[in-house]
């Protein structure tokens, strides 16, 4: 048994197709399908299922690929150690990041990361918070960038900064005549939201929770620009987060941004990598640059300025 084969069967389980994980392995489809075979021949035991159509693994096919898949995830984090010792901050970061997040912050912080690590290779996923935990727990990520709370023993988490969130409201809406707001104004209202699975639409529902709102009916948007569309089409009125409303992205005309008084709705961002991390005592020093924004960047009150 050796490695190579160990990732061929990690990448049939991924695929379910030999030609694919072929293709994602760099070899040709009879030498995947050769290399399981042997494999199987030396663990005495079937770990695929050969049907016309599709590829399924046996159960303890699946059970072994899981294995492998910690295997190899180990033999890179062994090879992660070595390239921190000899360079502490040279080789590659694989960082996630989730949709309402990544375009606005990032504009901001990878001039500086780049500035700060010259030698490091950056590598940005951008997915649901769902997702990103899925890749983290399987090693394919080193760490992400994520909304508290995380709940998972095995994950470390390292507070980046807190971000508030503004109203948007179109220019002929009642709250868009206010210079703030109290969190009580937004009662009997309808906001508009994301659909399933972001973490803004679990952070606006908790507002509306508390403040009396509601989700407007019949509406969900799949992206943040979406809903920002959206109110400047008069269709309702909702949460952005603060750095959303940052230069360099621009507002449309008919939106009016309204900041919160008082203690206002926020969300916290924080990093979060695995504790058995052989990159841990660098993504300390790695998260640090982000608590490194300018602080204008998160005051809400500013940001409710920027609009006509």
């Amino acid at each position: 048994m050796n490695l190579r084969d160990l990732r061929y069967l990690v990448a049939l389980s991924e695929h379910r197709h030999f030609g694919r994980a072929a293709a994602a392995s760099f070899v040709s489809q009879p030498t995947l399908s050769t290399q399981i075979k042997k494999l199987e021949d030396e663990l005495g035991v079937a770990l695929v299922e050969r049907t016309p159509r599709k590829v399924l693994l046996t159960e303890v096919g699946r059970e072994i690929s899981q294995r492998a898949r910690e295997v190899l995830n180990e033999v890179d984090q062994i090879k992660a150690i070595a390239r921190r010792t000899l360079d502490p901050e040279s080789g590659t970061v694989r960082l996630g990041i989730f949709p309402t997040l990544g375009p606005y912050l990032l504009p901001h912080i990878v001039p500086q990361i780049r500035e700060r690590f010259p030698r490091l290779v950056l590598l940005l996923v951008e997915e649901k918070t769902e997702v990103l935990l899925r890749l983290l727990r399987e090693g394919k990520l080193d760490a992400a960038v994520l909304a508290l709370p995380v709940h998972d023993d095995q994950l470390h988490t390292e507070f980046l900064f807190e971000e508030p969130f503004v109203l948007a409201a179109p220019l002929d809406h009642p709250l868009a005549r206010q210079k703030s707001l109290k969190l009580e104004d937004l009662e009997d209202e309808s906001l508009l939201l994301l659909d399933d699975g972001h973490c803004l639409r679990d952070q606006a529902l908790e507002v509306c929770h508390l403040s009396g709102a509601s989700e407007k009916s019949g509406f969900r948007a799949t992206s943040l620009e979406t809903l920002r569309q959206m109110v400047a089409a008069n269709v309702g009125i909702t949460l952005l987060p603060t750095l959303s409303v940052q230069p360099p992205v621009a507002q449309p005309d008919n939106v009016r941004l309204v900041p919160f008084r008082g203690r206002a709705p926020s969300r916290r961002i924080a990093m979060v990598w695995r504790k058995s991390s052989a990159l841990a005592a660098f993504l300390k020093i790695f998260a640090d640059e982000f608590r490194q924004l300018p602080k204008s960047l998160l005051d809400a009150r500013k940001a409710g300025g920027l609009a006509a």
